[in-house]
């Protein structure tokens, strides 16, 4: 699988995590989330609290689709110079390369 495909398939999985969390939230922010939606921080989505109910959501549906454990709530990410919890976007492409770690590409 490409690189592009990988990410539109966590792309993807991220904004459905967001569509189900939202269904308790009732955001407008969420009501049709994408790549540019704002997760956390001064202009997110979500409170610390929902950012961990997206993040155990998205570890979960991540290993259901691909089949590798990814954590991503750990010192690397909180370190990063740039977030990768700002926007759905950021999420993905960190996703993407911790994928990519696993397999070894």
């Amino acid at each position: 699988m490409s690189d592009a495909a990988v990410r539109a398939k966590v792309e993807g999985i991220i904004v459905q995590c967001l569509k189900a969390m939202n269904q308790e939230l009732q955001a407008p922010e969420l009501t049709n989330p994408s790549g540019e939606t704002s997760l956390f921080g001064p202009e997110g989505s979500l409170d610390s609290l929902g950012l961990v109910n997206l993040i155990a959501d998205v570890e979960a549906s991540v290993f259901e689709e691909f089949g590798k454990e990814v954590i991503l709530a750990d010192e690397k990410a909180i370190s990063q110079e740039s977030s990768p919890f700002e926007s759905v976007e950021t999420l993905s492409a960190y996703v993407e390369r911790l994928l990519s770690r696993e397999t070894g590409d």
